[in-house]
């Protein structure tokens, strides 16, 4: 998906985010701005957002002299998103459909997402998703798929959706115990999403493969990623696809065999995948 001129200013907006979520001073908060600005000024049509946006973090990050932006804000995502993952594992239970609860646990906990102008209320989320149908919906697709699959790519995004990717993952190795899955995390930090550090943290490893992708943008471009990734990436019999900013970045390439499971979060997605704002996306590419 290529950037469109709202996404400039949603760039700006996340930048007055990373202002007022780490309290900087004046000073501090103009020069992140400025930085914003002159990176904004130089986007490349031809780019998906995330691959225009995430050098703008780099030098936020290096200008602020702190490696991980966001690392108290994820640390505090994981431990609520914790707190209702014992709720969850008997939705998932008691459902005549658990692969679909799980599936649809997992999208719920897409709405944590710093880069997002939509807030979330993760209660009400979980409360609500279980009741909504997948406005795009090749969930039976995806079913089938893993029927027939044996190695898949999980692609991760925002930390705190870990312990929902978790029950995810563990509700399809029940179903599949001889499946295996490789959960993907970004290279380094970019914004809040999960690093393999982070994911190792969580016990993800004790459920899949987890590989540090080498991708530093907020989405996975296959260029970018580590020789190790991509081979992974490209022997997969298909890929699970969690968070727009995947679907951002992969929806130009047509040949890949990749579900995407996120929540519409933003108008330039809304208009680009047919979806309504709000709704929750099953799509197979």
């Amino acid at each position: 998906m290529k950037i469109q001129e709202a996404c400039r200013e949603c760039v700006l907006n996340q930048a007055v985010r990373m202002a007022d979520i780490l309290g900087l001073e004046s000073r501090e908060r103009e020069a992140i701005l400025k930085i914003a600005r002159a990176h904004i000024a130089k986007f490349d049509e031809s780019l998906s957002p995330p691959v225009n946006a995430y050098k703008f973090y780099e030098e936020a990050a290096r200008y602020l002299g702190v490696f991980d932006i966001y690392k108290d804000v994820k640390k505090a995502s994981s431990k609520k998103a914790k707190e209702f993952e014992a709720t969850c594992e008997e939705h998932i239970k008691n459902s005549q459909n658990p692969l679909l609860t799980a599936t649809k646990i997992a999208v719920a906990g897409n709405v944590i997402d710093l880069a997002s102008s939509v807030q979330y209320d993760l209660e009400d989320e979980l409360e609500h998703i279980l009741q909504k149908k997948f406005e795009i919906d090749d969930f039976d697709k995806l079913s089938d798929a893993l029927r027939k699959a044996k190695n898949i790519v999980y692609l991760s995004d925002n930390a705190g959706e870990e312990v929902f990717d978790a029950l995810y993952i563990k509700t399809i190795k029940k179903l599949y115990p001889d499946m295996r899955i490789y959960y993907f995390t970004r290279g380094r930090p970019i914004i809040n999403d999960i690093t393999y550090e982070e994911a190792l943290g969580a016990g993800l490893n004790e459920l899949a493969l987890v590989i540090n992708s080498g991708v530093p943008t907020p989405g996975f471009v296959p260029e970018l990623a580590s020789a190790e990734a991509r081979a992974i990436f490209e022997k997969a019999d298909f890929i699970i696809a969690k968070g727009m900013g995947n679907y951002e970045c992969l929806s130009e390439y047509g040949d890949l065999d990749v579900f995407h499971l996120f929540k519409v979060k933003c108008d330039v997605v809304s208009a680009a995948i047919g979806a309504t704002l709000g709704a929750i996306i099953c799509k197979k590419a």
